[in-house]
């Protein structure tokens, strides 16, 4: 029970990622707040989390509208009394070379990616440093460290997040709280299980390990972050990648 008496507010975590890591908090003994764009499904996840009992609560929340992101932190707060951990996992993708990419797919995705985990750590932050405790952790990518044909608007948006990390940790660190980033690899979720065999085999000859991750291997990693485990940690970016990219 590493995150006994704690409240987790993860964005997008209806399914997938967002929903692993909820679910392993959920195990560790954190209240969950299961913040999505579809709450229809961010309900549906909630209920099967309560399953472990802990406290859960699912807020339909759009990560672009700052003000909506408020009402959500706040509504989080009067419901569960507090907020101590923020995972900014909400993310999107629309993909294509530089040459064919439109103006306004770049602008989605850097309003989702960045802007998005501005507004979230924007709203929270003044909770956490008056409660003087609190961890961030953002989901950012391996592609934002390295680059990635085709996603030029998702590699700037995660880089992004990994320099915004940085600084926050920088602002917040002499009030007990910590910014960490994880930068996932190539992850096993319904997105990676349409791709072609052929192009999941080329995939797979550029991770040592020669198999995909799995969003539990993510959610490991946040449990940490978000643990005492890692209270003298801050300001990092852990890469969950089976060794795809080695930083010196």
């Amino acid at each position: 029970m590493k995150l006994k008496d704690k409240v987790a507010f993860v964005t997008g975590s209806a399914q997938g990622i967002g929903a692993a890591i909820a679910t392993a908090f959920a195990r560790e003994g954190a209240s969950v707040v299961i913040s999505d764009i579809n709450l229809e499904l961010a309900q549906k996840t909630a209920q099967e989390i309560s399953a472990l009992g802990v406290k859960t609560l699912a807020l339909k929340t759009n990560v672009v509208d700052f003000a909506d992101v408020d009402k959500s932190i706040k509504e989080a707060v009067a419901q569960l009394g507090k907020v101590s951990i923020l995972v900014n996992n909400a993310g999107i993708t629309k993909d294509a070379l530089l040459m064919r990419m439109k103006k306004e797919d770049w602008d989605a995705v850097l309003a989702v990616n960045l802007t998005g985990v501005f507004n979230c750590t924007k709203a929270i932050t003044p909770l956490m440093m008056k409660a003087r405790e609190g961890r961030i952790i953002n989901v950012a990518s391996i592609v934002g460290e390295m680059g990635n044909m085709g996603q030029a608007n998702y590699a700037a948006s995660k880089g992004g997040v990994i320099a915004f990390t940085k600084s926050v940790a920088r602002e917040v660190a002499s009030r007990g709280v910590t910014c960490n980033a994880i930068a996932p690899g190539f992850i096993r979720t319904a997105m990676t299980d349409k791709i072609p065999e052929a192009v999941k085999e080329q995939m797979l000859n550029q991770i040592p390990m020669k198999k995909l991750g799995e969003p539990e291997d993510i959610a490991d990693a946040a449990i940490f972050l978000a643990s005492d485990a890692a209270k003298y940690i801050t300001g990092q970016v852990i890469n969950v990648n089976g060794g795809m990219l080695m930083n010196t």
